[in-house]
């Protein structure tokens, strides 16, 4: 048996995450269309890499969640781990010698939050998105074909 309102926040994450998973992309796009191939210059390859390729995978999730599909819940967490990684590796040097700087509400902090998030909701999500994909089936098990 489901736990009551369990549909309505599933809804609520799912709306939570396609928003965040946004706003992403929206920022990822910015640094591009600001500095090109490289607006992330002066931070490690791995790490300039990673967020260009988030151009393209932020959208996916948000694409997947908005669809319900429970590649979402997996892809998004693997994207905001590497995600907050990223960003507390280019930030740690500075974070350390001016951490008063990082205590607003947007950047760093707002990234760390978003992340967490997304890391605590994802297997709820997963379970959420997967008896949305098989209405009735018990969750965990096909359904029985004849």
């Amino acid at each position: 048996m489901r736990e009551p309102g369990a549909s309505v926040k599933g809804a609520w994450t799912r709306w939570i995450w396609a928003i965040g998973f946004a706003e992403g992309t929206v920022v990822h796009a910015w640094y591009l269309l600001q500095g090109g191939l490289h607006a992330y210059r002066g931070e490690p390859v791995v790490v300039q890499l990673w967020f260009q390729l988030l151009l393209l995978l932020d959208p996916l999730v948000v694409v997947l969640a908005l669809r319900r599909t429970t590649s979402a819940a997996w892809l998004g967490a693997v994207v905001m781990l590497g995600d907050v990684t990223a960003n507390w590796w280019v930030c740690w040097d500075d974070l350390l010698r001016h951490p008063a700087a990082y205590a607003r509400p947007y950047g760093l902090s707002a990234i760390t939050v978003f992340g967490i998030f997304v890391l605590a909701t994802a297997v709820p999500l997963h379970g959420a998105f997967a008896r949305t994909s098989r209405p009735g089936a018990p969750v965990g098990r096909e359904p029985v074909r004849s």
